[in-house]
């Protein structure tokens, strides 16, 4: 999948990886988005949540094989999806 193309899908319930952050605690953490804010993630896994800056991580998206800064995907989901 392109890029351009996954920055317009629904996300919530991929699963994904943090692969870069500013919060070096994050880097390697792993689960499902459980919920989808204008900037953040919400991200469970193992029935703990953790809530994430989109901007300050960089995201792995395994089965869709992509890999993607998180200021591209700043904006509300509904907004992002019409783009």
């Amino acid at each position: 999948m392109k890029k351009k193309k996954f920055v317009k899908s629904e996300l919530i319930g991929s699963t994904t990886e943090i692969i870069q952050s500013k919060n070096k605690s994050l880097i390697g953490l792993k689960g499902k988005i459980v919920d989808e804010t204008k900037n953040m993630f919400t991200i469970e896994k193992n029935k703990i949540i953790k809530k994430m800056i989109k901007s300050q991580s960089k995201f792995d998206f395994p089965k869709q094989k992509i890999q993607i800064e998180g200021k591209l995907l700043l904006g509300r989901p509904e907004d992002r999806l019409k783009k």
